[in-house]
């Protein structure tokens, strides 16, 4: 059973594991839409089931006679006003997906965190999986909300649960570039002119669905993996972005004060406006920081899997932006 199957990281797992030929059962709420990146006849295969993480008992429903649930349902936001809603989310959805599991004798437990988790560092050092949680400014409510989350997933663990926790980094593909991370190549397409000199890892989806699959399959458990392409400034990311789709390259610096000052001025348009700003004091703050992420664990478990160059991840998801405009 999957949870989040209609999300961006979800809805490629699900199809990778159709692929791969196991069955799947998938919850979703009863006004959420299909994703269109996803082939019909993909979805079409899936166990559709009405359900929600904050409700146990369409939970309880759904896990009946289900082996393995991977948990990727969660709220990624920046915004202050969605915050005590991801909390709810994150942190009470993954302790109800965790209670049921054990509850309904599921054998094992994917988790999909994220780097966030283990903590974001302001100077240019290399994170890796024996990194410990340290409360820091340069940690986002988003990334305490994952960290919290992942501590009831640990506490599943101990109680019985098999599993692994995967925790990628910021996830590229072609999706609804109206959500998600899928949002930073609509910013590139709109010649969005700022770059700041931060450095951050990112990760193709479709890999990220891969190595899920991979590690589900396995006999690994009370592990966690840092999953992650590459570090690229995001400068590159953007300039990159903007050469596959034609548009101009971002040519000024925003540096953490000019960044100060545009979240602010964000923020002020977005209590007249109604919308929902399109910078916020934490995105501004994930934008200028310096973290690397190492994910050789990774890859000495899986030695047969290589990642995808992130050159041609972003190559492949702009062509497919651009056939759909």
């Amino acid at each position: 059973m999957v949870t989040g199957g209609t999300g961006f990281l979800g809805a490629y797992i699900i199809k990778e594991l159709v692929q791969q030929g196991f069955p799947v059962r998938a919850i979703k709420r009863a006004n959420t839409q299909m994703p269109l990146f996803i082939e019909a006849e993909i979805l079409q295969k899936v166990d559709w089931v009405e359900g929600d993480i904050l409700d146990v008992v369409s939970l309880a429903d759904a896990m009946e006679g289900i082996d393995t649930v991977i948990h990727s349902a969660a709220i990624v936001s920046f915004h202050k006003k969605e915050r005590t809603k991801m909390y709810h989310v994150n942190v009470e959805g993954t302790k109800n997906v965790v209670n049921t599991a054990l509850e309904n004798n599921v054998r094992r437990l994917v988790y999909i965190s994220s780097v966030a988790a283990i903590g974001r560092k302001l100077t240019g050092s290399t994170v890796n999986e024996k990194a410990q949680w340290e409360e820091s400014k340069a940690n986002t409510h988003y990334a305490t909300s994952k960290f919290k989350a992942e501590l009831e997933v640990w506490r599943g663990f101990a109680e019985g649960l098999e599993g692994v926790v995967l925790n990628p980094a910021t996830i590229l593909g072609f999706g609804n570039w109206n959500q998600s991370s899928s949002g930073l190549f609509k910013t590139a397409y709109n010649e969005f002119k700022w770059y700041t000199n931060g450095v951050n890892g990112f990760a193709d989806v479709e890999d990220v669905a891969k190595i899920t699959v991979a590690l589900m399959n396995s006999a690994i458990t009370e592990e966690r993996f840092i999953v992650c392409n590459d570090n690229w400034p995001f400068r590159k990311l953007f300039e990159t972005m903007a050469d596959a789709f034609g548009k101009k390259r971002p040519s000024k610096l925003a540096t953490p004060f000019l960044s100060g000052m545009a979240w602010r001025m964000e923020k002020l348009k977005s209590i007249f406006s109604g919308k929902k700003p399109l910078l916020t004091k934490e995105s501004a703050k994930v934008a200028n920081s310096f973290t690397r992420f190492d994910t050789s664990k990774l890859l000495k478990v899986l030695p047969g899997f290589s990642y995808t160059p992130l050159d041609e991840t972003i190559q492949k998801a702009c062509k497919r932006y651009l056939s759909n405009l």
